[in-house]
């Protein structure tokens, strides 16, 4: 069966010939490289944000120390929880995001502990470095928010990516794995509850 030119031009759009499959791979690599790297920024603005935080708490705790020397307990664990925040992840996979949250989740209710404890000290409350931090703390957990949100969609971005044909099949081959996603705590969505 011998084909026409335009039969072969029509099967031919079909083919790669194999400067077309490298310049398809280079493609692929070109946009999943800079999604890969997108991830691992956001991540160490999420790093940041949180090491912002950490850096608060010592002056929050000196601060509160000099009024509440009873409330030793809640201060030295709030220290103990800064210190255990921070084991180096630059690429964390859904284990190490997990044990990240769980510290982070446990800083933040100290941190609300401690705000709980200034309630019972007028003096501190109306201490101007205290409401100083206060106010920064306030900022970085919304900071901590934003970044949060961008890792997440950096995530979303990188791992619809690397699953989509062809794309997929070039991912794998080159080791580019999905990524794990910073979740809400279980029952985050139930509201606190509130007596008097």
């Amino acid at each position: 069966m011998v084909l026409s030119s335009s039969s072969v031009r029509a099967y031919s759009r079909f083919l790669f010939t194999p400067s077309d499959l490298m310049v398809r791979v280079f493609l692929s690599l070109s946009t999943t490289i800079p999604w890969d790297e997108s991830t691992s920024a956001k991540w160490s603005n999420v790093e940041v944000q949180y090491q912002r935080r950490a850096d608060l708490i010592p002056n929050l705790v000196n601060t509160v120390k000099g009024y509440a020397t009873h409330e030793k307990e809640t201060l030295e664990n709030l220290t103990a929880l800064r210190a255990k925040s921070f084991q180096n992840v630059s690429n964390p996979s859904e284990e190490d995001l997990k044990k990240f949250e769980e510290t982070q989740g446990a800083i933040t209710q100290a941190l609300g502990r401690l705000i709980a404890v200034a309630e019972n000290y007028p003096d501190l409350k109306a201490n101007q470095n205290f409401l100083e931090l206060q106010a920064q703390l306030e900022g970085t957990e919304n900071r901590i928010a934003v970044a949060r949100k961008d890792f997440n969609d950096a995530v979303n971005a990188f791992n619809t990516g690397v699953r989509k044909f062809p794309k997929n099949i070039l991912a794998s081959l080159f080791g580019f794995e999905s990524k794990a996603y910073l979740k809400a705590k279980e029952h985050s969505e139930d509201s606190p509850e509130v007596s008097f």
